[in-house]
Order: structure tokens, then sequence, then C-alpha cells
């Protein structure tokens, strides 16, 4: 089943915007954080996206761009493989379309990406230059689909053909970084070199190539965005174990503005997006890793 959240209805009886989260097949797991379908229904999104993980995107109209945190453009195509960000990222598009799309977790992204993984973090790439026509045939089958089920079917086999090319990631390695990452409101970064029992530089360059950044900027990714997904869901940072995540009030304001695109205080009121992509995410716990659901 779905986890659906949506905006109110529009004029004409249609809501302006619609967002519906799946978990992945079970076999995808430890490749796919979740799939999912967004509907817009307005002249233009504009809207702020948080720091996030890998994403591969299927646009019915691809009229917009990706702008990210470093200044870098990229153009919104019909099938986009977004790299993972080290900040906020504003993400226009214009005219109704409908989306859908996948995240990926780091051993999919080492599997779609290959030795090419590190290189594209603030940055978006056409999927028609990595698998050529084929594409516009999963992104046809994809709009001719009538229902969500149908959709997924495609998508978990599509994720499946293509999140074999590259490298089989070492799942010791990314279990360590998540449960680290996880495990304490503030991670350290000599708490994961002592788990690994690697040297830093190796530490630093397999956090690099598999999650697109720094230990150190990795943990204060995740720990803004998991700040910032409780504020936007009303929860108080105390009841999320993050009441000492961050030094005082001005340390949270700039880093959940940093990686969010948000100050607290905007959080407290929700964009329609924001609202419907940390609802969503939350509603799927229990079903897909914490660090999607918590995120």
């Amino acid at each position: 089943m779905s986890q659906t959240s949506s905006s109110p209805k529009g004029a004409d009886g249609s809501a302006p915007f619609e967002l519906h989260y799946f978990p992945p097949d079970p076999d995808l797991a430890e490749m796919v954080s979740s799939f999912y379908i967004a509907r817009i229904n307005m002249p233009r999104f504009d809207e702020y996206e948080r720091a996030d993980r890998p994403q591969f995107r299927f646009m019915t109209v691809a009229d917009g761009e990706y702008i990210f945190a470093d200044g870098n453009h990229s153009p919104a195509c019909r099938a986009n493989i977004v790299g993972p960000t080290s900040g906020r990222v504003r993400a226009i598009a214009n005219g109704p379309t409908a989306m859908f799309g996948f995240g990926m977790l780091p051993a999919g992204w080492a599997a779609l990406m290959g030795d090419d993984a590190d290189k594209l973090t603030d940055d978006a790439m056409d999927a028609a230059d990595l698998f050529g026509p084929w594409i516009d045939e999963v992104a046809a089958a994809l709009e001719q689909a009538d229902t969500a089920e149908e959709k997924l079917v495609i998508g978990n086999n599509f994720a499946r053909e293509v999140l074999t090319r590259g490298e089989t990631a070492p799942m010791w390695f990314i279990r360590t970084v998540d449960e680290w990452l996880t495990a304490t409101p503030s991670p350290q970064v000599p708490a994961l070199v002592e788990a690994t029992g690697m040297s830093i530089r190796s530490v630093e360059r397999m956090t690099k190539h598999y999650y697109g950044l720094s230990p150190r900027m990795l943990a204060r990714k995740y720990r803004a965005v998991r700040a910032a997904s409780a504020l936007a869901r009303g929860e108080g940072l105390d009841a999320a174990q993050l009441g000492d995540a961050f030094y005082d009030q001005s340390h949270l304001i700039r880093e959940i503005k940093r990686f969010a695109g948000a100050t607290p205080g905007q959080l407290g009121n929700p964009t329609l997006y924001t609202q419907a992509t940390t609802t969503g995410r939350k509603q799927l716990a229990g079903k897909v890793s914490p660090i999607v659901s918590e995120t």
C-alpha cells in the first residue's frame, strides 16, 4: 500500500500537489530507499528540496531545472539521475507534470554508477546519456501505466535491471556507516574510524564514493535533515532525541537552513511539499530503513 500526502483541493477539484511513497520490493531493500509518485497540477513548482540521497526520476513534462547548493544548474530531463547532495536544492518545474522516481541507497548508487559514483555529487545528468533510447521506452511505459500498482511493477523491474551495471558495494561498510549515523544525535568521525578499523583516509575515501560526502559532512547532513523532518512533522527536537545535537539556537538555524532550505520557524508552518515529504517518509517506518523514514 502507498503512503500518501496531498494538498487541499484546487479550484477545479483536483489537488495542486500530491505525493505517494511506496517501499521497494524486499530484494531491493538494500539498494532502493523508496519509490514515489508525484503529481504537480500548478503552473510552476518552485521549492527547496532538502539535502538527500541520489534519485532516479522520470517526468512527463521536463521543463525546469535543479539549482544545487554550490550554484550549479542542471536542466530537468524526461529521465534524470540526480546525485547525492551536500545542501538544499532548488527544484523548479514549469507547467503541470507527473513524476515517478526512487531514491538510491549507497549500494544501489554504486551498482548504478560504478567508478563514477563519487563524481555526481551536487549535480544531475540525463539518463539517456547513460542508457540511450531505451530509457525513453521505460518513460513511455510508466506514463501509459494506468495505476500505481502497474507503475510499481515497472519501477521495481527497472531498478533490478539498472542497479546491476556498476559495482557490488561492501555491505559491511555501509551497514557500519548507517549504524553510526543513527546511533547518536550527533555522530563523531573518530567513532566511525574506530568502528571500521580503517584509517581516516580510507574511511573518507569510501564515504565519498558511496555516500558522496566526507564523514564529517555526512554527519552534519544527516543530523540537520533529521532535525528538519522532526520540526516539519510538529515534533520537538527532544522527542526526536536531538535536543543536544546543536551547540545553540544559531547553530541549529544555520545548519537546518543550509541542509533543508528553511529555518526552524518556517518548518513550523511547512510548505505543502515539505509536509508531504516528511510525513510520507515517516509513514514508511518499519517498511524501510530508519535512515530513510526519519529523514
